[in-house]
């Protein structure tokens, strides 16, 4: 699910993310913090909700390869939805290990995806481009922020799902190319990109509130570290590489 400059931008979030060694849960394996109901029930939450986001963003890289213009694009993009799929695999399979029902888990989470996929359906090659670039590697920061108060064993795996499939950099060339050979394009997809950002942080505020195991992970109650004011500067570090990526696109704010 990991795009482009998440190299360089994964290196600043953890610059401005707590950096102390991890305590209790964070320090724990998946055995032991697995003890505490309400931890597990967060964990069930957070892997289901991953796991159809990876499905739902295989699915929307085969979409989107209708789209392509080239052979070589089409190519690419089947390549990237084979990534994207495998990493579904690797969550279902995990969840599978602890006893959790992998659909059960991901039902919660597929009416919020679909929705937020319905509302923000691209009109063209671009527009998909910016929206795979813009919605994923929001949601890899956000999940890359609670996976350092994760137990060890999950914060390996979620970090691992995150791994780049190459979508990031494919993206920036072409949309960077498609500005140049015509400027016109680049306030269009700004606006999109804007749209797009509102959409995904309204969507994930949803999907917290209307689970009780994960917003009391994030607000302090399971998993060490967060507090209301930490969430808030989470979400600030979120916001900071959003514009740093529409930098790279080349693209306004």
């Amino acid at each position: 699910m990991e795009t482009p400059d998440n190299a360089a931008e994964s290196a600043e979030l953890t610059e401005t993310a707590p950096t102390d060694e991890p305590t209790g849960i964070a320090a724990q394996d998946w055995a032991a913090a697995s003890a505490a109901p309400q931890y597990r029930a967060a964990v069930v939450d957070l892997l289901g909700a991953l796991a159809y986001g990876e499905l739902a963003a295989f699915e929307r890289l085969a979409e989107d390869a209708k789209l392509a213009p080239t052979l070589g694009d089409k190519a690419e993009l089947a390549k990237m939805a084979s990534a994207e799929f495998h990493h579904f695999e690797r969550l279902r399979d995990r969840l599978t290990a602890i006893d959790a029902e992998p659909t059960a888990a991901m039902e919660p989470f597929a009416r919020p995806l679909d929705d937020f996929h319905r509302q923000t359906a691209p009109s063209d090659w671009l527009e998909g481009l910016v929206k795979a670039y813009v919605g994923d590697s929001i949601a890899s920061d956000f999940y890359r922020e609670v996976a350092a108060r994760l137990d060890t064993d999950t914060r390996a795996l979620v970090l691992a799902v995150l791994d780049d499939t190459g979508h990031g950099n494919f993206a920036v060339e072409k949309v960077r190319a498609a500005i140049e050979a015509d400027p016109r394009v680049g306030g269009r997809l700004a606006l999109w990109a804007r749209r797009l950002m509102g959409e995904a942080l309204s969507q994930a505020q949803r999907v917290v509130a209307e689970r009780d195991a994960l917003s009391t992970m994030l607000v302090g109650g399971v998993a060490d570290g967060f507090d209301l004011a930490a969430v808030g500067e989470m979400f600030t570090r979120i916001t900071k590489a959003h514009t740093k990526r529409m930098a790279a696109l080349g693209l306004a704010a």
